[in-house]
């Protein structure tokens, strides 16, 4: 794993840190938008692992999808849940009405842990 990846990957546990601690204060919405970080950044560390690198979220999502999901090296699920929670960020970013409720994100969390775990377990293959 090289330098950069390890350091996105620690970028993705202290944004995850940061979203429990949102979480625990009754924001949901700003906690969502973290775990979404959490997942993109653990996304980017293993993109980079395979020497891709981008500068919109779009090409990030789109090169995960296309070269690890759909190749079959990582579950497709892992894909699904970075769209996802990149809409629930959005939506509690710029949402007027956002309804993110406590719950969905502690869900979001929970599969930004599984997230970055998996992916660090990729990124460590030989």
């Amino acid at each position: 794993m090289n330098d950069e990846s390890v350091r996105l990957l620690e970028k993705a546990r202290r944004s995850l840190w940061a979203a429990r601690v949102l979480l625990r204060e009754g924001e949901p919405e700003f906690a969502a938008g973290r775990a979404y970080y959490a997942m993109f950044y653990a996304a980017q560390a293993v993109l980079l692992g395979r020497g891709l690198r981008f500068r919109k979220h779009s090409g990030v999502h789109a090169a995960f999808g296309e070269h690890l999901a759909k190749g079959g090296l990582i579950e497709q699920k892992y894909h699904r849940w970075l769209l996802d929670s990149f809409d629930k960020r959005r939506e509690g970013d710029y949402g007027i009405n956002a309804s993110l409720n406590h719950e969905e994100a502690e869900e979001l969390i929970e599969q930004g842990m599984e997230f970055i775990n998996a992916m660090e377990k990729f990124l460590n293959r030989p």
